[in-house]
């Protein structure tokens, strides 16, 4: 199964390589799933990794964005990623991602 793939890469691999091997289980598992959990990690708490929102939206905005969203939608309890934008970011800035959307 899935999570013996995961417990294999755990218990053989550290650092940098086993965190780049379980993003690739990750994915494979559950693509839409992982980018909504980074998009959300992107915008959890203080402040805004705003390097990588800017990559996952424009990355997946024209492949899978709405099934992220989704996804994203459960994770945040019922919060969008329109409404995580709209009280992270602002001006510009903040059109521009939501127009992503």
């Amino acid at each position: 199964s899935g999570d013996d793939i995961e417990d294999a890469v755990k218990s053989e691999m550290s650092g940098d390589t086993r965190d780049a091997f379980l993003g690739i289980v990750r994915v494979i598992k559950d693509a839409e799933l992982y980018f909504a959990e980074e998009l959300y990690k992107s915008m959890k708490g203080m402040g805004t990794n705003d390097d990588k929102l800017i990559r996952l939206l424009v990355w997946r905005s024209e492949i899978d964005l709405a099934e992220i969203k989704e996804c994203f939608e459960v994770l945040s309890k019922g919060k969008t990623i329109e409404s995580f934008i709209s009280g992270d970011c602002s001006g510009d800035y903040k059109r521009a991602l939501l127009a992503l959307c």
